[in-house]
This record gives structure tokens, C-alpha cells and sequence, in this order.
């Protein structure tokens, strides 16, 4: 075996199942497994097969099926289980059988109620009996980080010598801290006296946050399998991140001293998708490696830096884990760099003052929206691109409406240079708006078409309202776009009469 290969033993479909509400049918489990081999895992842990007719039977199915990965079930270390795991796997092309029994005081004490000598003989017999149906066999201590050295230390010289090939040293509750861990490593290899017989593995659950840190530190101290699940999947906080551990050792393989993975990484966040479609957990925005956000950037510091350089904000290439590129996520925070940067993809090229006031516009509307959208874009460069000589300017707008009160307006405009103000009532808020605005202007006209439709999606989309207003024998067209469809309605109007005075003056 090469001794900087890590080999990565995916769990997703055993302990990553176990994660309330990600229940998985035998389809699911195999279709699952399949992309786990496109994706390249060494080893997936495919269920415990001992559990319910239907795990052995999903086992069983992904041993027939899929090809290339290790297929393994998990089993106590009793007869039984041992049985059951075998006729799971046993038509793999490469089969393991991985045994637990937990060696802590407490678990020993509270859970199983024996002594250390009957959980010694319980393991080796244990491995003994797996090692008679297979060749490839591993033990995992239960509880391995609490329990006490020189008793983990003789169980695993024992199982080493009874057969096992893999011993795994499982954080199971998420307890240990990274340097802990990686001591607890170090210790084994330099305390048991068989170890070079046998991979070492870890196990390390998140309770703490520190799943992935604690798998580290132990590559980085021998380990040289590494037991994980995409997404993180798994009992209570979940598991280590498969995907964060391969990234961390492609990214920083200057620390991780050559050490390397045979994971397709550009198959990562398909992988990542269909466990969460099919498993219904939703992937956290922010996660690390396969988020929505994981290679998006909001700031203008971040965007301008991005756009002139990836590498000042990108330590990964989106591209290497199956992203189609970095997103440039035009919000609030964003600045002039990126919104021109957004708009030239959008083949729309503004002089230096058209851009201007096209960014002004941009920054009011992302103060309203959470995410600005092509579609709002297009509107903003649209009003900005066909704007005329403003005669009438919107400054304030006040609306009374509602099912037993008339519908009332009052609205505040620069007309003419001047601050005026009129208010009104009528059938509706936008009619009141409209009868308002006639006071002030005097240039009422007949309301010929009015349209409403919505720019982007979700709550805080932006709305856009065309009119078409006859007057004097005319036909004055207006737009206007907000959040608010009120405040649409009267920029539309405002813009008809904007026209109106500049062709009738």
C-alpha cells in the first residue's frame, strides 16, 4: 500500500442514514452508492445489515450492483451480525466485514456491564470469526477516544493478531479535541507493537464542530483511512465531511506532507446534491466546499479582488468540486467594479455617466432586495437608457386603503422646480395616486392600458408597470420598477407625463 494514499471509507449510507428524517429505500441506497463510485470512495460502508430485512437487503443489492469501492457491513461483535453481514456482501467483488464493540469504562459499565477480559475475548473472537468468512476484516473500539490507553492499546495488539487488516479509532461522541486526538494517534502507533500489520482509520463524529479537525490531525499523525460521509450526514451533529477532508488535503497538500485521495473531486457537489435530494436534508448555504455560498461573493472588496485576481478570495477552484463557476452575488455590500463587471456579461456597455446613475439606481433597489437579479438589471439600464427630462420628480407618497375606507393619496412632487403637494381619493390607491399627481400637474389624461408584471422572483421581487395615457390626441407610454407596486405605478405614471410635457412644450 502506498503510505501517503488516504483511504476514504464513506459511511453515508450507514451512519449518514442515521441521521433523523434521512431514511433511504433500497433504490435510493444503490443509486447512492453508484455516484460513491464515480465519485471514487475507496470503501462504502453500504448498511448494518443485521438491523432490519430491509438493510440486509439494501446491502445485499449494492454488493451486486455496484463495482470498483470495497463494499462493507457493519456488524456487533456476535455471530449473528457477523452472519448477516456476510450474507449481505458476500457477492461483492471486494467484501469487508467491520466489527464494533465498545472498550470505554462508561460504555462497558452502563451499556454492556462486563469486565475488560470479556470484552477482550468478545473482540478477538469475534474478529476471529469474521477473518474465517473473510479475508478482509476490521475492528472498531467503540468510544475509542474515552477509553482508557493501556486497555485500547491491548485490544487492538489482540484483534491485529486474530485477523483484523483495518483497526478504526472512533471518536463516537464527537469528544476529543484535534491535539488530543492526534496524541491518542501517535500514541498507538508507538504502543502497540503490531501496528504496522494494520491500517489505521478514524471515525470522527461532530458533536463539537470538530469532526473534520480531529480526521486531520490524524492523517497528519498516520492515520491512513479516514471514515466520513458526504454532506456530513449522520447521528446527531453528524459525521467529518468527506468532501472537506479531500479538499483540505488537495488544498493544503503542503501540510498534509504528499499525502493524497483517489476522489474524482470535480464529482463532489453532484454527490453532494443527490444525497440531499434523496436523503431530504438540505445542504446549509455557508457549508464549507459544497455550499450555495462556498464560491459566491457579495462584498465590493471580495468581488473587486475576485474579478481582478481569483486567488485574492479563492482558495479553490469552483470548477474542481463541480461548481460551473465563482458567483458574483450583486447585493447591497457589492460595489462598482462587480455591477459593471455584471452588466458587460449582460453585453450592455454604459458610458462613464449613464453608469453612474444606473449604480445609484442599483444601490437604492439592493437596499430593498436581499439579491439583485439580471432581470432587475435589465429594468434598471432600461428606465436609465430611455429616461427623459424630468419635469415631475416623485419625493414622497403616502397611501390610506383598505376594505371599509375610500381609498386615499397624498403625494409630494419637485414640479416645475418647486416642492409641491396634493392629495386625493378614488377607487383604488393607484387611481387616488394618479388623481393626486392630475392636481398638482394639470395634465390629466385618460388611462388607456395599465400592466403590472413581476421582474424577478420571490417576495421582494421587483415590480414593473407599463401604462399608456391619451391626451390631447396622444399616446404617452410610461414605466416605472420598485419593490413597491404602488410606488411602480406612480413612477410609470410620472414618466408618461414627462414625455407628455417634453413633446407638447
Amino acid at each position: 500500500m502506498d503510505k501517503n494514499k488516504i483511504i476514504i471509507f464513506d459511511t453515508t449510507l450507514r451512519d449518514g442514514e442515521q441521521c433523523p428524517g434521512a431514511s433511504l429505500n433500497i433504490k435510493e441506497k444503490v443509486e447512492i452508492a453508484r455516484q460513491l463510485a464515480v465519485l471514487g470512495v475507496d470503501v462504502i460502508e453500504a448498511g448494518f445489515p443485521v438491523s432490519s430485512p430491509g438493510d440486509f437487503e439494501s446491502v445485499k443489492m449494492v454488493s451486486k450492483s455496484v463495482k470498483g469501492p470495497v463494499i462493507c457491513g457493519l456488524a456487533r461483535s456476535l455471530e449473528k451480525d457477523i452472519d448477516a453481514a456476510y450474507g449481505a456482501v458476500k457477492s461483492a467483488d471486494r467484501a469487508r466485514i467491520h466489527v464494533f464493540l465498545a472498550t470505554s469504562k462508561i460504555h462497558m459499565k452502563y451499556k454492556l456491564q462486563k469486565a475488560e477480559d470479556e470484552i477482550l475475548k468478545l473482540a478477538v473472537g469475534a474478529v476471529k470469526y469474521a477473518r474465517g468468512k473473510l479475508p478482509d476484516v476490521e475492528f472498531s473500539p467503540e468510544d475509542a477516544s474515552r477509553t482508557e490507553r493501556p486497555f485500547l492499546y491491548k485490544v487492538l495488539e489482540a484483534v491485529i493478531s486474530a485477523g483484523a487488516g483495518t483497526v478504526n479509532i472512533p471518536d463516537t461522541v464527537g469528544y476529543s479535541t484535534p491535539f488530543e486526538f492526534a496524541d491518542l494517534i501517535r500514541g498507538i502507533k508507538e504502543n502497540v507493537p503490531n501496528i504496522d500489520r494494520a491500517v489505521i482509520s478514524v471515525h470522527c463524529h461532530n458533536d463539537l464542530g470538530l469532526g473534520v479537525a480531529n480526521s486531520l490531525l490524524a492523517v497528519m499523525n498516520g492515520a491512513r483511512q479516514v471514515e466520513c460521509t458526504m454532506n456530513g450526514l449522520g447521528e446527531r451533529a453528524g459525521n467529518a465531511s468527506l468532501e472537506e477532508i479531500v479538499m483540505a488535503i488537495k488544498t493544503r497538500n503542503d501540510i498534509f506532507r504528499n499525502c493524497y485521495t483517489d476522489i474524482n473531486t470535480k464529482e463532489i457537489y453532484k454527490t453532494s446534491k443527490l444525497v440531499s435530494k434523496l436523503t431530504g436534508m438540505p445542504v446549509q448555504p455557508n457549508k464549507a466546499v459544497i455550499g450555495a455560498n462556498a464560491f459566491a461573493h457579495e462584498s465590493g472588496i471580495h468581488q473587486d479582488g475576485v474579478l481582478k485576481e481569483r486567488v485574492t478570495y479563492e482558495i479553490m477552484k469552483p470548477e474542481d468540486v463541480g461548481f460551473e463557476e465563482s458567483k458574483i452575488v450583486l447585493g447591497k455590500h457589492s460595489g462598482r467594479h462587480a455591477f459593471d463587471a455584471r452588466l458587460k456579461t449582460m453585453g450592455v456597455d454604459l458610458k462613464k455617466a449613464e453608469l453612474d446613475k444606473a449604480f445609484e439606481r442599483f444601490k437604492v433597489l439592493a437596499d430593498k432586495k436581499k439579491e439583485i437579479f439580471d432581470e432587475d438589471l435589465e429594468t434598471i439600464v432600461g428606465e436609465e437608457m430611455s429616461k427623459v427630462p424630468e419635469k415631475a420628480h416623485l419625493i414622497h407618497f403616502l397611501i390610506t386603503s383598505g376594505d371599509s375606507v375610500k381609498p386615499a393619496a397624498e403625494i409630494t412632487l419637485k414640479y416645475d422646480g418647486k416642492t409641491r403637494k396634493s392629495s386625493s381619493t378614488g377607487d383604488g390607491p393607484v387611481d387616488a395616486c394618479y388623481r393626486a399627481i392630475d392636481k398638482i400637474t394639470g395634465a390629466s389624461g385618460k388611462l388607456m392600458d395599465y400592466q403590472i408584471r413581476s421582474v424577478t422572483r420571490g417576495k421582494d421581487a421587483l415590480g414593473e408597470v407599463s401604462i399608456k395615457v391619451g391626451s390631447k390626441g396622444k399616446v404617452f407610454s410610461g414605466r416605472g420598477a420598485s419593490t413597491d407596486i404602488i410606488e411602480a405605478s406612480i413612477k410609470a405614471y410620472l414618466n408618461a407625463i414627462n414625455k407628455r410635457a417634453m413633446i407638447l412644450r
